[in-house]
């Protein structure tokens, strides 16, 4: 198998994927979608770095190099451009893009029926303004949210009008959600990994404010994940179409779940303390189960 890994950062877990794939008998070729280029006028256009003219069976996308909105898509269209021609990419670009946008995450989620906070996604200061000042109040704020952010960074609690920022520091999107406070008063929050339709690993993430996540000081504990929340946690990720996700989750105060997002390019390495499955192997493992799957010849029915 020809194997493709794009993780331009993050050394931990380019070092995970890539034990992974050679205890698989696979010596995967890291690249970069930066480095791709579209080259027309003879032979395939898409050229991926180290397939000397061909592409490969599979690519493993651990992360997409950042940059401008022009760059990143285009390199979406690569994504897209692979998938168009029969090569297996995780997780693929469609549920990237459903992910990464928020309010396409809670409309899918919505759709599909799945407990959800109450979330307002609106362009205008003054249409969130109405929102803030019906649903929010002090000590009930809502959740401002970058569309596009991750791992906890620029998140506000949104308790007045006069705290919403300016349209051209959100990007002119406003994405609002009810905050879901615990009963005992701690901060915690839980991260259910699915891998293949399945969750194979989860955590409680405890905090000393109300932001949670690992990478923003939050403390990683084991979880015996009840299997109410693994159920929700497949349901989501399937709702939004993801191969691997993290899903995270937040009690409703009713002795349920409520799913608060679901992330197609997640970090393992503080669930990887807490939990027993090897998440890497569990990644590496099915994704070349569907690369064998999608190449497998067609049997000829006479």
């Amino acid at each position: 198998m020809r194997i493709a890994l794009a993780a331009d950062n993050g050394n931990w877990h380019k070092a995970r994927l890539l034990a992974a794939l050679r205890a698989q008998g696979v010596e995967p070729v890291l690249f970069s979608l930066a480095d791709v280029i579209v080259a027309t006028g003879g032979g395939e256009p898409l050229r991926v770095p180290g397939f000397s003219g061909e592409l490969p069976d599979g690519v493993l996308l651990r992360t997409i190099a950042g940059g401008t909105f022009e760059a990143t898509t285009m390199r979406l269209g690569v994504l897209h451009a692979l998938v168009s021609a029969g090569v297996t990419v995780w997780n693929a670009p469609t549920a990237i893009e459903r992910s990464v946008d928020k309010a396409a995450t809670s409309l899918l989620v919505a759709r599909a029926g799945l407990p959800t906070p109450d979330t307002w996604v609106v362009s205008k200061r003054e249409a969130a303004a109405e929102i803030v000042l019906r649903e929010g109040r002090p000590g009930a704020p809502l959740v401002l949210k970058p569309l596009f952010g991750s791992q906890g960074e620029g998140l506000a609690l949104i308790e007045r009008p006069e705290d919403l920022p300016d349209e051209d520091a959100v990007a002119r999107v406003y994405y609002l959600q009810r905050y879901v406070p615990r009963q005992d008063g701690l901060w915690r929050d839980y991260r259910v990994f699915v891998c293949d339709g399945r969750a194979i690993a989860g955590m409680i993430r405890e905090g000393d404010g109300w932001i949670t996540n690992v990478h923003l000081g939050g403390r990683p504990l084991p979880w015996v994940m009840p299997p109410a929340a693994a159920e929700m946690a497949e349901a989501a990720a399937a709702a939004v179409g993801v191969d691997y996700s993290g899903v995270d989750l937040v009690e409703d105060g009713e002795g349920g779940f409520s799913i608060l997002e679901v992330n197609s390019m997640p970090a393992w390495s503080g669930l990887q303390t807490v939990c027993e499955t090897d998440i890497a192997a569990a990644v590496v493992q099915g994704f070349l189960a569907a690369v064998r799957g999608a190449t497998l010849p067609r049997l000829v029915v006479a």
